[in-house]
């Protein structure tokens, strides 16, 4: 479970990258990345470093420059240019006839909007849901500790137990400060454990682990068929290195940076260990028994050596940037955890309901068939979406769900999204893509002043690249509103 952060942790400290422009919740943004974005359900090209934009004043435009000042909230829309705005995107060749599209003010008061009550697939917009809720409840100052335990054996050899509490980025070396994906390091915990063992006089021990934290239930229904391969989800874990993925050799340099798929490991508790088991035998432990088998650790133990997780809230941003399905269903069920619900896919779209529920949302046609909108069968309506981002311009206790928020043209899957320089760093959004689905949702700064919410959702786009296309041109044009 979450563990409190032992550092002062203010709202936008939340952010894992440096603060770039300002809006009324301070995004944040990574400066570079790879250059050549590689497209599957949803990837997350990333610009190449020290890019630059021209910015819609004919300045320079960096990924830690300030874009805008305090956005003004109250400031009214035109509803006659947003409903010719979406006029525009319907009228694209190759959306076809499922789309909804809605534009809002700050406050929630619709502007203009079109089949807004449809219910529709999301994609992976459906994260905003989750992180909205998640955010809402969990202590997003918190940290998630992998921690090892002592079980002295009255006779023979005494147990060492690596338990973990939900860190899904873990580092295999030494424990890395400067990024989330890494944060806490297996060679830290490992020269800790051997350290505080000698300090025993133990050098010799078996090795179990723990990884209960999320019970037997860790997949929702059918999402594989949206997984080929093992590409884009791999169950929740109380422990994973780098989410479980499989780099053979290919790293990216930054491991907060890159944009391909590589397969997901399906045991990713299990690879946990038998790296530390690695790592605990090179500091001088050694280890009996062959193959590590798992137990549960009382709550009353004490740990003899921890490592702790980047705070929940750079986690999030993490989740929301790579659209990192496994996190999104992590965020679910701590949040179910937490409200203590089912500890089980259901219990998780049932917690993230009763928060959204108890925020006023309007749920009106809502399916959670997951909580990263993977799995096939979930619906929801670009009004619910919308509310969700107008939630988000409400500077509050909240504000991680929009901090991670993809800024088209410099960071996140958005990244390859910006249609027109003139919106340049005014647009944070979600996107969400499937093979009939194209979405995006998120909020905006107005080029004259003033804020605005908005989402747009596609089903069974006749041209999917040509819908991409038209709902890129409809962000940016909303800057102008």
């Amino acid at each position: 479970m979450p563990r409190t952060a032992r550092v002062a942790y203010g709202p936008v400290a939340h952010s894992p990258w440096p603060s770039p422009p300002s809006s009324p919740w301070g995004a944040a943004v990574p400066t570079c990345g790879p250059t050549s974005p590689t497209r599957h359900l949803e990837s997350s090209p990333m610009p190449p470093c020290n890019r630059i934009l021209p910015s819609r004043r004919g300045h320079l435009l960096t990924a830690d420059a300030p874009f805008i000042a305090n956005a003004d909230t109250s400031r009214a829309i035109d509803a006659g240019e947003a409903a010719k705005l979406i006029d525009a995107l319907r009228a694209k060749n190759g959306v076809g006839p499922d789309v909804s599209a809605i534009i809002m003010q700050a406050d929630g008061t619709v502007v203009a909007d079109h089949a807004a009550d449809v219910a529709r697939e999301p994609a992976s917009t459906m994260k905003t849901l989750t992180s909205l809720a998640a955010a809402s409840v969990l202590d997003m100052g918190d940290t998630l500790p992998t921690q090892t335990f002592l079980l002295q054996a009255e006779q023979g050899t005494d147990t060492v137990v690596i338990k973990g509490n939900g860190d899904m980025l873990l580092g295999a070396g030494d424990s890395d400060p400067d990024h989330v994906n890494g944060r806490a390091g297996l060679l830290t915990l490992a020269k800790n454990t051997a350290h505080a063992l000698k300090q025993r006089g133990v050098t010799k021990v078996n090795l179990q682990y723990d990884d209960s934290l999320f019970g037997a239930d860790r997949t929702p229904t059918g999402i594989e068929a949206n997984n080929p391969d093992s590409l884009y989800y791999t169950p929740v874990s109380s422990m994973a290195i780098d989410g479980g993925r499989q780099w053979n050799g290919a790293n990216p340099r930054n491991p907060d940076v890159f944009e391909s798929y590589p397969a997901l490991s399906q045991n990713t508790a299990a690879d946990v260990t038998a790296i530390f088991r690695n790592l605990l035998g090179a500091q001088g432990i050694t280890i009996v028994n062959a193959e590590p088998t798992q137990t549960t650790v009382s709550a009353d133990r004490t740990p003899i050596a921890e490592v702790e997780s980047a705070p929940l809230a750079m986690v999030m941003a993490f989740m929301l940037r790579h659209s990192d399905n496994t996190l999104a269903e992590e965020f679910g069920r701590l949040l179910a955890l937490s409200t203590k619900q089912e500890n089980s896919p259901a219990g998780a779209t049932a917690a993230v309901r009763n928060e959204l529920r108890t925020l006023g949302i309007d749920l009106t046609g809502l399916q959670m068939a997951d909580c990263s909108g993977l799995t096939p069968g979930s619906r929801l309506t670009a009004n619910t979406l919308a509310q969700v981002q107008a939630r988000n311009l409400d500077v509050g206790g909240a504000v991680a769900a929009a901090e991670g928020l993809s800024i088209p043209g410099l960071v996140g899957t958005a990244a390859n999204r910006l249609a027109s320089t003139q919106a340049a760093g005014l647009t944070r959004v979600k996107t969400g893509s499937l093979q009939e689905v194209s979405s995006m949702t998120g909020n905006v700064s107005r080029e004259q002043g003033g804020v605005a919410a908005f989402a747009v959702i596609v089903n069974n786009p006749e041209d999917f690249e040509a819908t991409r296309t038209a709902i890129n041109e409809f962000v940016a044009g909303l800057a102008a509103l």
